[in-house]
């Protein structure tokens, strides 16, 4: 084996040994809207850090109650900026490290090819029995999907043919298997790569509801976990970036 080759191998496992005596786990509380892309960035991160993200898939209020009771997450990927900054008044999130991660976007959606028109018609013909949508309460989707409806003057009229998920991913989960003919979901759950995946979809003006700003902060339990810090930085960085963008995402 030539002295070459020796010191070129000597230097690989240098690296492989000094990366996992560094590498840390971090719990991580997410989104129920943000959970495909957050998987695909999950494992990017391991890949190319050693660092390991341990995710937790939710809705944003019910997170917000565990951690405010103790549950051992570290950072928080939150479906608005309101609850982060609650947590950073509370002194139970790291003042300083919040910050945009992703600015949702709200889609009518159905599994059925055709269903739902591009102008959201479908909404006053009224034509359907069940219409899903997150639980406004929890889940700030289900809150701009209240405030759509608002908005358009509708809610009064379609109440009664509410179904609720406790989250955006419950939501969705009415709809795929034909349990609510339609539903407000996150454009992310229905489409990759700028594509709809199936069925037909109304992209909501952002006009109609209140900007969803996502918003990610350390946890104090995370303060001093290299890997959160490690997480946070690399959310920013172009590869993150492109996959947030690619499942319907705003910059």
């Amino acid at each position: 084996m030539s002295a070459r080759l020796v010191t070129s191998l000597t230097a690989f496992f240098l690296v492989l040994i000094a990366r996992g005596a560094f590498a840390a786990e971090v719990q991580v509380a997410v989104a129920a809207n943000f959970s495909a892309p957050m998987q695909k960035i999950a494992a990017d991160f391991e890949r190319d850090t050693g660092h390991k993200a341990r995710l937790a898939f939710g809705s944003t209020g019910k997170f917000y109650a565990q951690i405010r009771n103790g549950a051992p997450f570290e950072v928080f990927f939150a479906a608005d900026d309101e609850t982060p900054a609650k947590l950073e008044k509370e002194a139970l999130a790291v003042s300083g490290s919040r910050f945009t991660y992703a600015i949702g976007q709200l889609a009518l959606w159905s599994s059925r090819p055709g269903y739902v028109d591009d102008k959201g018609e479908v909404l006053r013909q009224g034509a359907f029995a069940h219409l899903a949508l997150a639980n406004p309460r929890l889940a700030p989707y289900g809150a701009a999907a209240l405030e759509t409806l608002n908005r358009l003057g509708l809610q009064a009229e379609l109440q009664p043919k509410f179904v609720l998920g406790e989250n955006i991913a419950q939501a969705f989960q009415f709809v795929s298997t034909g349990n609510a003919e339609l539903g407000f979901v996150a454009l992310s759950q229905v489409t990759e790569g700028g594509k709809l995946k199936a069925g037909s979809a109304w992209l909501v003006p952002p006009a109609l509801h209140a900007p969803i700003r996502q918003d990610a902060v350390i946890l104090t339990r995370g303060t001093d976990n290299p890997a959160a810090q490690a997480l946070m930085k690399y959310m920013k960085e172009n590869k993150a970036r492109a996959i947030i963008k690619a499942y319907g995402y705003a910059d």
